[in-house]
Formats: C-alpha cells, structure tokens, sequence
C-alpha cells in the first residue's frame, strides 16, 4: 500500500468494524453516526459470553448494542442508563453474594436470547431481533453462533473462566496465558464471511487486543478474509501514553511480554494492518515506522462525549480515504 494525499478511497463502500468492549462500542457508534446501515457492518466479539444463573449473557454485544441504541450507562459504558438492581438486592435476601451486574432492565435481554437459543434460533439472529426491537438499524454480528470462551491461566487462581478473572477478580491476578476455547470448531457466520468479502474498509476499533479483538481474529477463515481483503485495513489504538484508558490491556499485554507501543500494535496484527490510528500523546513513538511503509494517523482519540465519538469516527474514514492500493 502507498499513501497519496491526492487520492480518496470511495467512502460508499463497504465498512467492517471489529468490536468488543466498551471502547470498541464507542467508536462503533461513530461510524454509525457517519455511515448509513446498508454501508456499515459491525462484528462482536463472543469470547465473553457466559451462564448464570441459567441465562446466557452476551456481555460486549449487548454493549455494542446499548451503545448504538443511546441506551448505555454514561458512567460504566455498559449496562442500561438508569437501570435499578432490585433483583440483586432480592438475591442478597437469599443469601447468595451476586459478583456480575444485572439490572433490571438489562435482565429482559437475558431473558429473551435464553429463551430463544433453547427454541433453536441462532446467536445471529436474536441479535437482530434485539436490535429491531430497540430501534436500531445498523447491523451488528457476533463473529460466530458456535461455542468460544476466553480463558484466563492466572499464577494466584489457575485458570479462570473471562468473567470470573474480569469482574469477579477485578482483572487483579496475573495473567501466564490466554486461550480460546472452541476457537479451532467455530465457523464464521455467512453473514460474517460475505460482510468481510465485500469490506472496502475493515476498522480494528480501540478495543483490548488480547480479550476483545483476537477472540474474532482466532475464528476459523478471518485473519486470512482480512489478510486477502480487497481494500484497507486499520487498526485505531486502545492506548493513550502507553496506558489503556479503561480495564487492564496495558496490564494483561505487559504480564503476556508484549509491546503496547506504536510499533507493539503493528507486530500484534501480525501484518493486517495498513495504517494506525494513534494519540497524540504517543507522538514520538512513530519515528522509524515511514520505512517500513507503515503509517499513523496522530489525533485525540479519548471520546469523552458522543461528539468525540463522531469527530474521531470520521477522522479515521476520511483518513482511509487517503490510502490507494
């Protein structure tokens, strides 16, 4: 790939972004506030989903999809603003110790997806049916409807199922490995393989490499969908300072030996990648990337408010806009 200022990529085609976790959902709803539906696909990361108390949960997609709805707690960025938590309260009465966040609202999504896996309908699918029902034109596909779990080995507690080491341990122990298990049997989604095939543009939003973008990268057929794309791919940085602005990449990556500089990101993607989307404050972490014909885009990418999160969403497309194959 060559950068030429004087060209631009045609902004009508296809845009795939690749989402989990709270920072993913915002700049998802960037694009969605810059791209219409028929134009933007959003694929969710799985990895987190899990059981309890006999519901299945789909903690990064139902943030995506609070996200796009204008629905998600300003405060946590998950969750439903101004839900209540009388159930947990009610569950204390019992005597049971509740360590996972259900609200009350919240809890009718649970309800439903549960409900309509047993009768047989695809992850896909619900997904859909959720966001109709609140409004949402945009798609969003979780990567696979087959089983995938992230795992965690820790030094203190073995090995932890992803939300007993996040929300349970508060992402405190110290982390040898992470695993994917099922990885290697789950098949992408039709829906999946045809939205990554038409892609002009495939968008790595600023979400936690490790726990939230390799649980799709891991799927069957993906790297190589993006390694064969037909147009671009960038990635747009979690880190700001070397730091994650929320929950433990920067820890998680600097207990697994890896580099979350400039340059760390590159080599992470493994080649994926034809541009970075970096802060401001990293600034000086991109001399030496013009040789090797890797390229950076230096922009405030904090979204405090949903303005930052439109400005930066169109920041990267017009960006993208500028590289030719």
């Amino acid at each position: 790939m060559v950068l030429d200022p004087r060209s631009k990529l045609d902004h009508h085609g296809k845009v795939v972004a690749l989402v989990g976790g709270v920072g993913g959902a915002k700049l998802a709803y960037g694009l969605a506030k810059n791209l219409p539906p028929e134009q933007l696909t959003i694929i969710g990361n799985v990895g987190d989903d899990f059981q309890l108390y006999g519901l299945h949960i789909s903690p990064d997609l139902d943030t995506v999809m609070y996200t796009l709805a204008e629905l998600a707690n300003p405060a946590t960025g998950w969750g439903l603003a101004g839900d209540t938590r009388q159930m947990l309260d009610m569950l204390h009465t019992y005597g049971e110790t509740p360590w996972f966040g259900l609200g009350d609202r919240d809890l009718a999504t649970h309800l439903l997806r549960t409900q309509w896996l047993r009768e047989g309908q695809s992850l896909t699918a619900i997904v859909g049916r959720l966001l109709a029902g609140l409004g949402v034109k945009h798609r969003l596909l979780p990567v696979t409807d087959d089983p995938l779990a992230t795992v965690v080995d820790t030094a203190e507690h073995g090995t932890l199922a992803f939300q007993d080491y996040f929300v349970r341990h508060q992402w405190q122990p110290t982390v040898t490995r992470v695993r994917y298990q099922g990885a290697e049997d789950a098949q992408m989604t039709d829906q999946v393989a045809a939205a990554l095939d038409a892609a002009a543009t495939i968008i790595m939003c600023p979400s936690n490499p490790v726990l939230s973008i390799e649980p799709i990268l891991v799927v069957p057929g993906i790297r190589e969908k993006i390694t064969n794309r037909r147009g671009v791919c960038i990635a747009v940085s979690p880190f700001v300072g070397q730091q994650a602005l929320k929950g433990p990449a920067a820890k998680l990556m600097g207990e697994l030996n890896l580099d979350i500089s400039v340059q760390g990101l590159f080599t992470y993607y493994d080649g994926l990648l034809d541009g970075l989307v970096i802060d401001e404050t990293d600034r000086e972490q991109v001399a030496g990337l013009a040789e090797q014909e890797k390229f950076t885009l230096m922009t405030q990418t904090i979204m405090n408010t949903p303005d930052d999160k439109v400005r930066l969403a169109r920041e990267c497309l017009d960006w993208v806009g500028r590289f030719q194959p």
